[in-house]
């Protein structure tokens, strides 16, 4: 019985722990489009590090290094993000993201690029977001894997050179 009580509470502290680094790390995002940088960074930071923290306790079994720790992310990546339409919005979203995240770090607060950079964070995301509840009914990978952030987009420019490379085959049979 203890055991039972003992591995609910373990469950949900873990529970806690990564619904608490969803959430941080959300409203750092966020706060990247307040004009806060500094903050907004610590935050995210630090909802990262307990998502990551959450990967590691459900997968007690992980043993590798940094190359099989990101192997694991990008397949992951790829598991949830099967739906074409979803691929398709995150092949359109995420360069928007990489972008205007660059902006609002690089821009002074509030001039007309950063402003653009933080239009360009809010359609990138609402894209990323439409594909995910709309067409692949799953939440965001990052909420279970913070390598996601990295992982999303080099598995974009990944699926990017496969296509190009098999349109270049047809074009030479």
């Amino acid at each position: 019985m203890l055991g039972r009580i003992t591995h609910a509470a373990d469950a949900l502290y873990r529970n806690a722990r990564r619904t608490r680094g969803v959430a941080f790390t959300a409203v750092g995002m966020i706060g990247l489009t307040t004009g806060s940088k500094l903050a907004a960074l610590g935050l995210t930071v630090r909802g990262i590090r307990d998502i990551e923290a959450e990967w590691r306790a459900a997968h007690p079994d992980f043993e590798g290094g940094l190359a099989e720790r990101w192997q694991r992310a990008i397949d992951f990546y790829a598991e949830t993000h099967t739906d074409p339409t979803n691929r398709a919005l995150h092949m359109v979203g995420i360069p928007i993201i990489v972008g205007g995240f660059t902006g609002l770090l690089v821009w002074p607060r509030y001039s007309p690029p950063w402003i653009a950079s933080a239009g360009a964070w809010t359609v990138g995301w609402a894209l990323n977001l439409v594909g995910h509840a709309a067409f692949e009914r799953n939440a965001p990978a990052f909420a279970d894997d913070p390598l996601s952030f990295v992982a999303g987009p080099v598995w974009d420019l990944m699926q990017l050179r496969d296509a190009l490379a098999r349109r270049g085959a047809s074009a030479r049979a």
